[in-house]
């Protein structure tokens, strides 16, 4: 869709800050950024690469892709930033196109920031575009390491 600004992402009309994480034929993943302001470091999106609505719109194949890449990139949060666990949200109410939202939670989280308050911590790791390519850069490494791993 030519409207989509995942689309967009995918076929290279909008920029990513540091770059896709990862891409097949399936799946594109990379580091969600702010419109303004430093962003939350650890705070991945995994798209469709076909333009559907949701995870009940994707085919089987395209679903357990996705779920292996949840666990990989969740593996990889926790190693590149110390995360205590890995927050993974779907909504798909702003932008109808499936995308998955994975969160690092770090140590000392009060509980006031727990589940999708994560993100407002005041105290949480923030960066701008350098950070993210950095952060980008290593988890590309860890998730290359991993592969290697599983083979």
């Amino acid at each position: 869709m030519a409207d989509c600004v995942f689309c967009a992402q995918h076929q290279g009309r909008a920029p990513v800050v540091g770059g896709a994480i990862f891409q097949d034929e399936l799946l594109y993943a990379h580091h969600f950024t702010e419109r303004d302001g430093p962003s939350y470091l650890g705070h991945l999106m995994i798209e469709s690469k076909r333009h559907i609505r949701g995870v009940e719109q994707a085919t089987d194949r395209e679903a357990s892709a996705l779920g292996a890449l949840v666990a990989r990139l969740s593996r990889a949060l926790v190693a590149c930033t110390g995360a205590e666990r890995v927050y993974v949200e779907s909504y798909g109410e702003v932008v109808p196109h499936l995308h998955v939202h994975l969160t690092a939670r770090y140590p000392g989280l009060p509980p006031e920031y727990l589940r999708w308050n994560a993100t407002a911590w005041p105290e949480a790791p923030r960066g701008g575009p350098e950070d993210i390519a950095a952060l980008a850069a290593r988890l590309r490494e860890a998730l290359s390491g991993s592969a290697a791993a599983e083979s």
